[in-house]
């Protein structure tokens, strides 16, 4: 079992930057590819970007490619999604997603456990 805890989310500007935060618990977190999802009012959940056990392969969205980074601390059990350049339609309830598989996916009903999610609101 694996409990996820997303932080950092809150209002910003078009244009600034944001660092979300997901604590996993537990002693197996290197064990899990881990991914970042967001679901905006009215729309379905969508993938932004996924990282895999090590840290070291990871792949995102067209719509962030360049902007959003994704990384972790297998130390900490905490991965990181770091936003910048951001933009009105980045507006959305972002999650964290936890996959115990070597091939990344994009496929959210692939992953094995979820997080909350915490809000992220871009002005324009």
């Amino acid at each position: 079992q694996v409990q996820l805890v997303e932080s950092g989310g809150g209002l910003v500007q078009a244009g600034g930057s944001l660092r979300l935060s997901c604590a996993a618990s537990g002693r197996t977190f290197s064990s899990y590819a881990m991914g970042w999802f967001r679901q905006a009012p009215g729309k379905e959940r969508e993938f932004v970007v996924a990282i895999s056990r090590s840290g070291g392969i990871a792949y995102s969205a067209d719509s962030v490619k360049g902007r959003f980074t994704i990384a972790r601390d297998n130390a900490k059990n905490t991965v990181y999604l770091q936003m910048s350049s951001l933009k009105p339609e980045d507006t959305a309830v972002y999650y964290c997603a936890a996959i115990k598989r070597t091939v990344l996916t994009r496929e959210a009903r692939e992953y094995d456990y979820w997080g909350q999610g915490t809000q992220v609101t871009v002005s324009s």
